[in-house]
């Protein structure tokens, strides 16, 4: 990997917490502008102060739908990334229905994914599957009913589940989604090492709530080799 790799633009810079305050919010812009990150993501209701911060930055607004658990109806989700569309999200992340992935019944999955597709269109749409909950076919299974209902980018985890990204994961995701979905990778990613590990892997984005300590560390290790 080259050392003129902008490994900022790989970061979606994230704060999914509850307890979020307006204050912590504001904080994530700040950090997100200073440090020229991809995208804040963050949870709908922070959407519209996210793009009144970050405006004319280049910072994109990414945000969540069935967030964590994928369960609520294939409706809802689609109504909420609506929502989330018109108070000015870029990206919206969807939690698929993991149940019904692991009950077979993959027509309700895709059907669900198209949906919240087309309540969003000309936006970015990626889906997040829970890998930690998957066997291995159903991920490669949930890659492709992603691709098949036209998703942008598929990801690895919520990040509030038993487990988040793993190298693995990400390898796997990476073969089975071929050259038009990207991937990906978030849940547990907190230093450089493991950062750079999933870039590796075939991530084409990243998803972490420790951005500006790993691009602290990757800074300085830069400057360590001048």
């Amino acid at each position: 990997m080259q050392s003129s790799t902008r490994f900022e633009a790989f970061i979606d810079h994230t704060l999914l917490k509850a307890d979020a305050t307006v204050a912590d919010i504001r904080g994530l812009c700040l950090e997100a502008k200073k440090y020229g990150f991809y995208s804040v993501c963050v949870n709908p209701a922070n959407v519209r102060l996210c793009k009144n911060i970050l405006s004319g930055s280049g910072v994109k607004v990414c945000t969540v739908a069935g967030f964590p658990l994928g369960a609520s109806a294939a409706v809802t989700k689609a109504f909420e990334a609506k929502t989330a569309a018109k108070e000015g999200a870029d990206e919206i992340d969807m939690v698929i229905n993991v149940g019904a992935l692991k009950s077979g019944r993959t027509g309700l999955v895709l059907d669900e994914i198209k949906l919240v597709r087309a309540a969003v269109p000309g936006k970015v749409l990626k889906v997040i599957i829970e890998a930690a909950l998957l066997s291995r076919k159903e991920k490669i299974l949930a890659c492709r009913l992603a691709k098949k209902a036209g998703a942008d980018l598929v990801k690895t985890s919520t990040g509030f589940a038993s487990g988040g990204a793993s190298v693995p994961d990400v390898r796997l995701l990476r073969g089975a989604a071929g050259s038009r979905l990207g991937v990906k990778a978030a849940g547990g990613i907190r230093d450089a090492k493991t950062f750079l590990k999933m870039i590796k892997a075939g991530a084409s984005r990243v998803g972490t709530s420790n951005s500006v300590s790993i691009m602290r560390e990757i800074r300085g290790a830069k400057n360590e080799c001048k």
